[in-house]
């Protein structure tokens, strides 16, 4: 018999409470039909467990359907917001590493530039024949291309032609004597039953080549050591550095060893024709500057460096550093697969991510945590064409007399002696002919790469005094293009002195016509390397034209000082046939 009918109630009041219901009728039952102790505790406890069970089934619906409200709101919120942004205008993309404003694709540049409004029909031809000619050395096989500024580079094309026919990098010289040639052809000796003076043996990789008197058998970089001369490494327009540039371009490595010295990593790679190079492996990026807490002594080698040296020298009238261009290289193929240096072949490995490392044996940096790596094998490197032979000609090297301290605390002698350059006059080399000017072009060049670096240079031997500096070893130079390095210039504003020549172009590298930052723009084009990235940021082209500026008003001051102090003179003349340019 039941007190109330549970069912029914939930029907008529619409509740929902069944325990309470059950319980009253079990109160009822209890004082109508007595149960034993256990059965009425056991059915207490099941009537309050479901009444539990229910309200927290009722208050979990409640907290899913309110999440699930929660969630559909925020995504919408979410694709209203990417809505917004899809339909803004976007900028326009730029090739990764070159880092140039956007007012430079808008307008006149840092550097002056205008951007021409019509692009010559020709462009991509005058870009890009040279990444031709390694297409098909390479067989058709195409490295990832960022895209170049291709109109600055075109501006500057008519530009750097314009400069190599000006009249100042055209001056007649005096005809070279025999004594002036760093090196000679020999001559048929009446023995000799043929005119062949050198013939190589079969040997594994290399040419069966038979050379003579006759320039025409004689390779690339053979031309180039018969060139040589007293005044230059090589004259201006010289028909055959297209040749030169080729085969450290494209010419199959049939070699490669260390080179033993130096601080850092070198290898010197050989081709099929006897050929040589000094292979300089990239280590950083190209817009990567050097940090300001860096010595410079302990400075990272640039191979881009390499490359843009070669260039300014040139652009300079002085055409003293050797031939370099950039080259993409196959870590295996091409260094490990034909090394016969064991101590360099021990150091290769592969890299966590599968790219093809090595490090080789040096003073700095030869170490896994400075390695070497292709990705995953290809590398990008600087191939200089090496001089001749020590034993066929001797180079003497001269320690620089504005050599720095290379302390962390010690000033060099030249950074406390206002007057120190007037010693140096007195001192030989530098007290006749004109090393002391040669040294100041030297200086010039450093300045304007910013190369702290220059404690030593060489000459060759057979010219005694009587010869130009060689430009070597210039992989620490641009390192930063935020920052010019004043002391370089020191040697400049103690002497006083410069050649009338190098005045006049670097004043003529100063007009807008032949400014210094479009034709080297435009000569750094020509490099295979490229066609990967610009060789120097647009940063360090400003560079340029902001330290060149720096020289003149250093040069117009010394000009300036004599004048009022009634002295020597600031120029050599060794231009007198264009004084009254």
């Amino acid at each position: 018999m039941l007190l109330f009918d549970c069912s029914r109630r939930e029907e008529e009041e619409g509740s929902t409470d069944k325990v309470s219901c059950y319980f009253a009728n079990f109160v009822f039952a209890k004082t109508t039909c007595p149960l034993s102790s256990s059965l009425q505790t056991f059915y207490v406890f099941s009537l309050l467990y479901r009444r539990m069970i229910w309200r927290i089934r009722r208050r979990s619906r409640t907290i899913c359907l309110s999440l699930a409200l929660f969630s559909i709101v925020l995504h919408l919120l979410l694709a209203l917001a990417s809505l917004s942004l899809y339909r803004q205008p976007c900028d326009l993309l730029l090739a990764p590493g070159t880092h140039v404003s956007k007012h430079l694709l808008n307008k006149s540049d840092s550097t002056g530039i205008d951007r021409p409004t019509k692009l010559p029909a020709d462009t991509k031809d005058r870009v890009g024949t040279l990444r031709d000619k390694l297409l098909s050395a390479k067989g058709g096989r195409i490295p990832p291309v960022k895209e170049p500024l291709v109109e600055p580079v075109v501006a500057g094309l008519s530009k750097l032609a314009a400069l190599f026919d000006h009249p100042l990098y055209n001056v007649p010289t005096s005809a070279t004597t025999e004594d002036d040639w760093l090196l000679k052809v020999k001559p048929k000796m009446k023995s000799e039953r043929s005119s062949q003076i050198w013939a190589s043996a079969s040997e594994e990789g290399y040419d069966n080549v038979h050379w003579n008197s006759s320039s025409n058998t004689h390779p690339p970089w053979l031309r180039f050591h018969l060139g040589i001369s007293r005044w230059q490494l090589y004259p201006h327009k010289d028909p055959n550095m297209d040749s030169v540039i080729q085969q450290l371009a494209t010419h199959h490595i049939v070699s490669a060893v260390q080179k033993s010295g130096g601080t850092q990593l070198k290898l010197v790679m050989s081709f099929p024709n006897y050929g040589q190079a000094m292979f300089k492996p990239m280590k950083q990026q190209r817009d990567e500057e050097t940090d300001y807490n860096l010595y410079y002594f302990s400075d990272f080698e640039r191979h881009n460096a390499e490359i843009a040296a070669f260039h300014l020298d040139r652009i300079l009238g002085y055409r003293r550093v050797p031939p370099v261009v950039g080259r993409q290289v196959d870590v295996v193929k091409e260094i490990k697969d034909i090394t016969t240096d064991h101590k360099l072949a021990r150091t290769f490995f592969n890299s966590p991510v599968g790219n093809v490392c090595f490090y080789g044996q040096c003073s700095y940096y030869c170490s896994t945590e400075h390695a070497i790596c292709g990705r995953p094998t290809n590398l990008e490197a600087s191939l200089a064409l090496m001089l001749p032979d020590l034993s066929l000609a001797t180079r003497r090297s001269w320690r620089s007399p504005w050599r720095r301290s290379y302390s962390r605390s010690k000033l060099a002698k030249w950074e406390t002696e206002a007057d120190y350059c007037s010693t140096i006059k007195k001192t030989a080399p530098y007290n006749k002919g004109t090393r002391l000017v040669d040294f100041m072009d030297m200086v010039i060049l450093d300045f304007l790469m910013s190369n702290m670096d220059r404690h030593h240079y060489e000459t060759f031997e057979k010219f005694s005094n009587n010869t130009f500096l060689l430009h070597l070893d210039n992989g620490r130079a641009f390192g930063r293009h935020s920052k010019d390095e004043p002391s370089i210039l020191v040697p400049l504003e103690q002497c006083c002195r410069l050649r009338r020549s190098t005045w006049l172009r670097l004043r003529l590298l100063s007009l807008p016509q032949y400014r210094l930052s479009d034709v080297m723009r435009a000569s750094l084009s020509h490099d295979p390397l490229h066609v990967v990235a610009p060789l120097l940021s647009e940063p360090h082209l400003a560079a340029l034209d902001r330290r060149l500026k720096t020289v003149l008003e250093t040069v117009s001051q010394c000009v300036k000082q004599q004048s009022e102090e009634n002295g020597d003179g600031v120029f050599y003349d060794d231009l007198d046939l264009l004084k009254d340019m």
